[in-house]
């Protein structure tokens, strides 16, 4: 298979600081007192690490966090939380209302006066939703027409009304934030641009919790770790927590749908950058055609490479994941990261330009589940792609 890579040309150039580290301790500890809150697995993939002659592959699955089947569990609704405690301080019902104490329904009426809005690809959203109903207010998402059936019913399954506008991701994104202005609602969004960066922040510091996670768990620091990207939030979340915890030692490579490579064109060009399109792709939570400014400040200078993958290389890792034993469920944008890994590691010039070699030890993102059940068995068990081996899925 054919993929896109660039060694980043800015890596290493000083930046600025993106999320702080005070409201990542408290984003970290407001979450861990979530009931149901659970570090989710880090699974070693000996098969994985074998095959392509790495030291090791650890594999942070996603599939289960919160009920929810992704980690944008922790982003979305601990923003909602933080959107509406800044609310209620504003307007002087509550001056440090707590997450217990919305989900007790002490500011119930309060709360339920406040509307919440974002655009999303299916998980964000379901985030987002989930966060408002447990913290009581109302929310509103923005769709676009290629967000499946499965995806919008989970979503307004947890209360929210479901809206569809026309076009792609990104223009879901526009119209939820003339939405939010045009009605007076607090706009969620998990992408940023000048002017709108405070609640992604808080978003990314609930990402970040995933990946400090991962580095509590491994035995040993990681050399590399690959994260997927639509917007570049939890890319950036993961770049953030990698460097406060080992500095620049492990190389951080971005992993993108090649139909929708935002951030690798950003590297190209040394400036945000949009992709136009309909950004057609089966990796739906990667399907963004913006960058976001604040995960675009971060990776410039931290990101060690771009990768941009074809669709069949995460039907391949699907597939694989499914049928070893034990299996792993992993959705099709959760498995990126493990895709790009077997296409860098057997491509001659892609392994050298990031060094991997036997001593090397991979970190990989299992960033969701099968979120829409029904396209997760149809590509795991059906297509044109045989990839059961595992020598096929990582050649």
């Amino acid at each position: 298979m054919t993929f896109r890579f660039l060694a980043n040309p800015r890596h290493g150039v000083p930046g600025i600081v993106v999320l702080p580290e005070g409201a990542g301790r408290r984003a970290r500890a407001a979450i861990a007192a979530w009931p149901g809150y659970a570090p989710t697995p880090l699974i070693d993939l000996t098969d994985v690490a074998g095959a392509l002659d790495l030291g090791a592959v650890h594999y942070k699955d996603e599939s289960a966090r919160l009920g929810l089947g992704s980690f944008k569990a922790l982003g979305g609704a601990h923003a909602v939380s933080r959107v509406i405690v800044g609310e209620l301080s504003r307007t002087g019902i509550a001056s440090a209302a707590t997450p217990a104490e919305l989900e007790s329904g002490r500011y119930r009426e309060a709360t339920a006066a406040i509307t919440v809005t974002c655009a999303t690809d299916g998980n964000h959203g379901r985030s987002v939703a989930w966060g408002a109903r447990r913290f009581g207010a109302r929310c509103v998402i923005f769709v676009h027409p290629g967000v499946t059936r499965g995806r919008r019913e989970a979503i307004a399954a947890l209360g929210a009304e479901v809206r569809e506008v026309p076009g792609n991701y990104d223009d879901s994104v526009r119209a939820s934030e003339a939405a939010a202005r045009e009605g007076g609602w607090h706009l969620v969004s998990d992408t940023s641009w000048p002017g709108y960066t405070e609640t992604p922040r808080e978003v990314m510091q609930g990402y970040r919790l995933m990946a400090e996670e991962a580095l509590d768990a491994l035995p040993a620091p990681p050399t590399h770790a690959f994260i997927q990207a639509g917007v570049g939030g939890v890319a950036a979340a993961v770049s953030v927590a990698l460097r406060a915890r080992h500095g620049r030692g492990p190389r951080l490579v971005v992993v993108e749908p090649e139909r929708a490579a935002c951030l690798l064109a950003s590297a190209e060009t040394g400036a945000p950058t949009t992709v136009p399109g309909e950004l057609d792709t089966i990796m739906a939570g990667l399907a963004c055609g913006e960058p976001s400014l604040l995960a675009w400040q971060e990776l410039e200078r931290a990101a060690y490479a771009f990768m941009a993958i074809p669709d069949e290389a995460c039907v391949g890792a699907m597939r694989f994941l499914a049928r070893r034993s034990p299996s792993i469920e992993g959705g099709e944008s959760g498995v990126a990261g493990l895709a790009a890994l077997g296409l860098a590691a057997r491509d001659p010039s892609a392994r050298a330009a990031l060094g991997l070699g036997p001593e090397s030890r991979v970190l990989l993102f299992g960033t969701e589940g099968a979120t829409d059940r029904a396209v997760y068995e149809d590509l795991v068990t059906g297509g044109p792609v045989d990839t059961t081996p595992l020598a096929a899925l990582l050649r």
